[in-house]
């Protein structure tokens, strides 16, 4: 486990780079959902509360071309901050070096260099050069080789963050799960869930395989899912999963016939048919027994097109999750996007700001970000 910052003994007066994750949905310089942000205010209060002069670098988009200044404009109303438009320019360089004790600067988007994604050293050195200490709380882009999450830690003292200790305690949790264990998995890309599916089988009592893997062993049964239904592209081997008495799969998906929605079991399915959630009714009805019975549930990903607005199942699961008494551990961006719609957040034990991030430290017990650390 990597150290904590809070177990640092000094930090008054110290220049601490942090990098956060703001990385979240902006419209029309208003943000729509501040999950993330308010998940790194503890680490960002701690510091500031001990003295530390604060230098906060984030990215925002996959392009690096959206600007911060909205999450600059948020976080005002809670600390002394100034938003720095560049990165190692005149006026950088002035903000650094007049920053005082309980200050904080944020940097401008760092995915506008291209040398962040590229893990660059020389870009890595250069913000090192700011500060007397690294800590990292963006767990949700700890997945990434980024030049502010590993090549950082070569030229720092290196710490985690609040967040990020959050993560790594509760994450790990379902190791060694309290039993019965109930994992729900949903949303897309097959060639990422898949192993997770088969690594959890011999651990979890439940498993329920939703989202667009559901529709892939429909095909791999050799049932019909619609042909404008979503699947997998490419080939993966199904067996296992489907001959595994734990794992369950949809009883019936709510279809889209024409104009009209419906419910129907898989081997009733037309080929003009589209399926938009992998449970309707009685699929919602077996996970709430065996949500019910379960002293941890995992969940992670949506059971329907929730982008879309086939949102019903996953809200449904969502309460159904909320009202059982077991652990609960969920992730993934649409799955919490339901939860802060239901206002779910003080009802579940733990929920994750990474969705691939959270995925890859399921499957490989690490991130590359919280190795740098160690």
């Amino acid at each position: 486990m990597p150290t904590h910052i809070k177990d640092v003994e000094d930090i008054r007066g110290k220049r601490v780079l942090l990098r956060a994750d703001f990385n979240v949905p902006i419209n029309n310089g208003e943000i729509r959902d501040d999950y993330r942000i308010e998940s790194t205010l503890e680490t960002i209060e701690y510091l500031v509360s001990k003295g530390a002069r604060v230098l906060i670098i984030s990215h925002l988009g996959r392009k690096g071309s959206e600007t911060l200044l909205p999450v600059a404009t948020y976080l005002e109303k809670k600390f002394s901050i100034t938003f720095c438009p560049e990165h190692f320019g005149e006026q950088a360089q002035s903000l650094v070096d007049n920053i005082q004790e309980g200050e904080v600067v944020l940097f401008e988007n760092i995915r506008s260099d291209e040398r962040e994604k590229e893990g660059n050293e020389a870009f890595a050195k250069q913000w090192a050069e700011y500060a007397d200490m690294y800590v990292n709380d963006a767990f949700a882009v700890s997945h990434r080789a980024h030049a502010s999450v590993v090549a950082i830690t070569e030229f720092l003292p290196s710490y985690m963050g609040f967040q990020l200790a959050k993560e790594i305690e509760n994450l790990s949790k379902v190791f060694k799960p309290k039993k019965p264990f109930v994992f729900l998995l949903g949303g897309a890309k097959t060639e990422t869930k898949l192993p997770l599916i088969e690594k959890f089988m011999p651990t979890a009592d439940t498993i329920f395989a939703g989202g667009v893997m559901a529709n892939d062993l429909c095909l791999a049964e050799g049932m019909r899912v619609g042909d404008e239904s979503a699947y997998s592209e490419g080939t993966f081997d199904f067996s296992r999963v489907l001959s595994a008495q734990n794992v369950i799969r949809p009883l019936d998906l709510q279809i889209k016939r024409g104009e009209e929605l419906l419910f129907a079991h898989p081997k009733d399915i037309l080929p003009s048919d589209k399926v938009v959630d992998s449970a309707g009714p009685e699929t919602l009805s077996v996970l709430k027994e065996k949500i019910m019975q379960a002293e941890m549930v995992l969940w992670n990903g949506p059971l329907g097109s929730y982008e879309s607005g086939y949102k019903e199942a996953t809200l449904k699961l969502a309460k159904l999750v909320g009202q059982s008494n077991a652990i609960s551990i969920v992730g993934g961006g649409d799955t919490v996007a339901a939860i802060k719609e239901l206002n779910l957040f003080d009802s579940l034990t733990f929920v994750s700001t990474g969705g691939g991030a959270m995925l890859e430290y399921l499957a490989n017990e690490s991130l590359p970000g919280i190795e740098a650390l160690s």
